[in-house]
């Protein structure tokens, strides 16, 4: 279990700090991080990217391995298949519903409730106020 989650971490903390680098934030990363990324760049430098990635990624598992408490040297853990699994028995194309009818004309207007305009709404509210200011407050 320790193993698992070294393992996770450590492919999860060498994408972010990759990131960081390629976003001109290497600055911000702690000192561990800076070392591992100085140990990618000459990996790097001698073999291909994907190998130099997955060895600097075996560097910091070992490294969380021991800081998580594991015990003795840390085992090798299976990474997930190169290529990915495709499995298209189960896939289902995406039809389009159906378009609903619309209601017809008829019916809505119906029952639909006559609107008043908005101007006589307003006409109405300004003969309230005129009328509480000239009977109330005189």
């Amino acid at each position: 279990m320790i193993a698992r989650r070294a393992d996770t971490k450590a492919r999860a903390d060498f994408a972010t700090w990759k990131m960081m680098v390629k976003l001109n934030g290497a600055s911000s990363l702690p000192a561990e991080a800076l070392t591992f990324l100085a140990s990618y760049k000459s990996l790097a430098e001698t073999m291909a990217e994907a190998e130099a990635s997955e060895a600097t990624i075996e560097l910091i598992y070992k490294s969380y391995y021991v800081d998580m408490g594991g015990t003795g040297t840390a085992p090798d853990i299976k990474s997930m298949p190169k290529d990915p699994i495709v499995d298209t028995s189960n896939v289902m194309a995406f039809k389009r519903p159906s378009p609903q009818p619309l209601p017809a004309a008829n019916s809505s207007a119906t029952k639909a409730r006559p609107r008043l305009p908005v101007a006589l709404i307003f006409i109405c509210l300004a003969l309230i106020y005129v009328g509480i200011r000239y009977f109330l407050l005189q």
